[in-house]
């Protein structure tokens, strides 16, 4: 592992992505070894060949992506408390830690300099939202975990960019190249917006680490959602961003709900707002985020779903609902699983593909289907869901 940039060939970078690469087929082997659905021999030949070469650990990387991607890897093979491959998940550690800091003192620049930010400082798949959930769950001691969620707490804070007071995620690249957002954006999404943000907080909260500030930003979180929460008649959702144009009017411009997906929809929005609930103690936000979830199950809401995947659609829909059905008495998520789960099930082929978008993902939720238990490697704190 090197801490400077290396020439990879597209071979060797596409093993250690999690996102589309062969991190994600060794999880899904790994997961099976330990329910039984494989063997460990196949799991140890996948994680061979996604760790064959060398592993990125320069700055750019992140969760998805490099040394933190492979440290998510290896760290799931100690589910069952047997400490496998000890001496590179202490090495990769080390360079998670150094990576951690690089990261805090760009941003920390950016925030002196009153630059906005951008997807690739924050984000839950390259930035620091996604190096903090890995911190958070292998390393909740350490003194980069308080940094990161005391940046994440400034993150939270609103901002001035422009003359208008803008929240301080915002950014002014594109949410996407075929969508512009020539003024800017602030991203609602779990992937690379609010809600991600606001589901690192409330899960640190509930795990018991406190910073100055993080009630505070759960609260200021919470408040951007309802404010831009949306009603229809087949249950809430929110818009995928806000431009400036949206702030200075109060009003969004979207046609209509948009798909209920983990990434971007109300599905992932309502599970963090449901975290912040119970983070915070507060049962009115807690009861109608699980309200919001199951709305998203049936009828029209669903039927938005056209992709089986885990990033926006089928898949990533099941088991967010799965986590949070698992933090509530109320029925009316859990009773609409089994439905669901005959949905992701007649959309899944072989386990080839990407873990984000692919049938590796739509893989690794049919183990959670067919066990009924959250998965023994806890692979979906990789969406911040759990």
């Amino acid at each position: 592992m090197t801490a400077e940039p290396i020439t990879l060939t597209q071979q060797q970078a596409g093993a250690q992505s999690l996102a589309s690469g062969g991190i994600g087929h060794a999880l899904l082997a790994i997961e099976q070894a330990f329910n039984g659905a494989g063997d460990w021999a196949s799991a140890r030949h996948l994680i061979k060949q996604a760790t064959a070469g060398p592993v990125d650990a320069a700055a750019h990387t992140g969760l998805y992506y490099g040394a933190p991607a492979v440290a998510v890897l290896l760290h799931a093979t100690t589910a069952d408390g047997t400490q496998r491959y000890p001496a590179a998940r202490q090495a990769l550690e080390r360079h998670v830690r150094r990576i951690t800091r690089t990261r805090l003192s760009d941003a920390t620049a950016r925030l002196r300099e009153r630059r906005a930010a951008t997807f690739a400082e924050y984000d839950l798949f390259t930035g620091l939202i996604g190096i903090g959930a890995l911190l958070l769950h292998h390393a909740p001691g350490s003194s980069e975990l308080g940094d990161v969620l005391r940046y994440a707490v400034r993150l939270a804070e609103p901002r001035y960019h422009d003359g208008m007071q803008v929240p301080g995620w915002w950014v002014e690249h594109h949410p996407d190249p075929l969508l512009p957002t020539p003024s800017g954006h602030a991203n609602l999404g779990m992937a690379h917006g609010a809600a991600g943000l606001l589901a690192l907080l409330a899960h640190a909260s509930l795990r018991g680490q406190h910073v100055d500030g993080l009630s505070d930003a759960i609260g200021w979180l919470g408040a951007f959602f309802d404010q831009w929460q949306q009603p229809s008649p087949h249950g809430p959702w929110w818009p995928q961003w806000i431009t400036r144009e949206h702030l200075l009017t109060g009003r969004h411009t979207h046609p209509g709900p948009v798909r209920p997906s983990w990434c971007y929809g109300a599905a992932g929005i309502a599970r963090a707002l449901q975290l912040a609930g119970m983070a915070t103690g507060d049962r009115t936000r807690k009861t109608t985020a699980e309200r919001a979830l199951a709305a998203c199950l049936s009828g029209p809401q669903l039927d938005r779903l056209t992709d089986p995947g885990i990033c926006h659609g089928l898949a990533g829909l099941y088991q967010t609902a799965h986590r949070a059905a698992a933090d509530t008495t109320n029925p009316a998520i859990a009773c609409q699983l089994p439905a669901l789960a005959e949905r992701v099930a007649s959309t899944a082929g072989s386990p080839e593909g990407g873990f984000l978008t692919g049938t590796t993902g739509v893989a690794l939720t049919r183990e959670s289907i067919r066990t009924g238990q959250p998965p023994h490697t806890r692979w979906d704190t990789c969406l911040l869901i759990a």
